[in-house]
């Protein structure tokens, strides 16, 4: 069921088809997530890890006055409580956007899989890597970058991630984000998000209306976005299919 964590892992390691089958068949059950609704929340000591296979989520804190930071955006194939695997407690909390399907697979499922299955343990490590290179770009975004750059290098990251596992089509892919959910990524207020994202329209870098993104110029929204993939450890070749300008970056 999980095809797009397939894709995800395939990125770190060539899994045989019985690895692949493995990961389709680990989930014990399926639930339903609506928006706005957490799939696992801050104090949380899963049993069990919750794996998205359709739909949008964040993981983010709250501060005591109430505001809230997103540390990160989910897409089908992340999995929400990898730490809890280890760490037992979640330290943070993971909302859904829109409607997710979350796949279940609990502790020790994964901790069969990862046992008798070692390249499967190495590309989940490699996504966890992959992770903290996301949360160290998201820490040059919020202490250094403009909000014009800001909002441009969220939007290429997406881009890109979506892409990997094939949920984009002539540079359109969904995001199902609203602009407060913007101001909460990248620490900017509501109308300095709606100024930069009017901005970005107008310079023809991007589309983007009912939750649907178009990117007119990669070559200038990376420009602009200061972005390098190269953190994202994206296949070189999946990449490099519909976005050669990208090759310089990957080398």
């Amino acid at each position: 069921m999980p095809v797009s964590l397939v894709r995800k892992l395939e990125q770190f390691a060539p899994l045989s088809d019985t690895e692949k089958q493995i990961v389709q068949e680990a989930p014990m059950r399926v639930r339903h997530v609506e928006p706005q609704h957490d799939i696992v929340s801050e104090g949380d000591r899963p049993v069990e890890i919750s794996l998205i296979t359709d739909g949008f989520a964040c993981r983010y804190k709250i501060l005591d006055d109430g505001r809230r930071q997103i540390i990160s955006f989910l897409i089908p194939g992340d999995i929400c409580d990898l730490r809890a695997l280890l760490f037992r407690q979640m330290d943070h909390s993971v909302a859904a956007l829109n409607g997710c399907q979350i796949a279940i697979i609990s502790h020790q499922r994964l901790f069969d899989i990862i046992e008798k299955y070692p390249r499967l343990a190495l590309a989940f490590w490699s996504d966890s890597m992959r992770n903290a290179a996301i949360y160290r770009e998201a820490i040059v975004n919020l202490g250094r970058r403009s909000a014009y750059a800001r909002i441009a290098h969220l939007l290429c990251e997406q881009w890109i991630r979506l892409e990997v596992i094939g949920m984009t089509r002539d540079g359109t892919f969904e995001l199902p984000i609203t602009q407060t959910d913007l101001a909460d990524a990248t620490g900017l207020s509501l109308v300095h998000v709606n100024r930069t994202l009017q901005k970005i329209r107008a310079d023809g870098l991007i589309t983007f209306r009912h939750n649907l993104v178009t990117v007119l110029d990669p070559q200038r929204l990376q420009a602009v976005a200061q972005f390098n993939p190269t953190y994202l450890a994206a296949a070189p070749h999946t990449v490099a299919a519909t976005h050669p300008e990208f090759l310089r970056d990957v080398g």
